[in-house]
């Protein structure tokens, strides 16, 4: 299988599922190496197997590699209340923020069976708010890019436009 090059012009080359020359071409000469996705692996199959899912019987364990070499994780964790279950990808950012934070740079997600699950739309989101531009995803049948696989993700800098046009528009202060 190809895929798209990130920046639209031709195909990456085959999608291994390994870390490849499309995750260099994604993230440069900073490309995570086999050893950074066995490790992300391994961590998010230990955190799999923490997870509280007693409702769903749906264990899921993510890890992710941030930029300043720290690695995060996360498990989901259910509640009788469906609606404030929380995923993985919760988790994971929470373990972000509490370290300090920073952006993420390479993702896994797997399920109890230890192989990769793409994560939901709104866990996409999530992970956006937090990725290094080109953040590189390990999913069902190879690698991509967050900006693959939410393209047009909602951010701050709509807020920001959306601030800037009301301010344009607020009436003036009388004096």
């Amino acid at each position: 299988m190809s895929r798209p090059h990130p920046n639209g012009s031709g195909t990456a080359g085959p999608d291994t599922g390994g870390a490849d020359a499309g995750d260099a071409d994604v993230l440069g000469a900073d490309a995570p190496g086999p050893d950074v996705w066995q490790r992300l692996t391994a961590l998010a199959r230990s955190a799999c197997s923490m997870a509280y899912v007693p409702y769903s019987r749906f264990p899921v364990g993510a890890a992710a590699l941030v930029d300043d070499g720290r690695y995060v994780s996360g498990c989901n964790v259910e509640n009788a209340g469906y609606g404030v279950t929380l995923c993985a990808e919760c988790g994971l950012v929470s373990d972000l923020v509490l370290g300090g934070g920073g952006r993420l740079v390479a993702f896994a997600c797997v399920g109890a069976d230890g192989e990769p699950l793409t994560p939901c739309g709104r866990c996409r989101q999530l992970l956006a708010e937090h990725a290094a531009p080109g953040m590189v995803l390990a999913v069902p049948g190879g690698r991509a890019t967050i900006e693959e696989m939410l393209p047009g993700a909602f951010g701050s800098e709509d807020i920001d436009r959306i601030a800037a046009w009301r301010a344009d528009r607020a009436p003036e202060e009388p004096t």
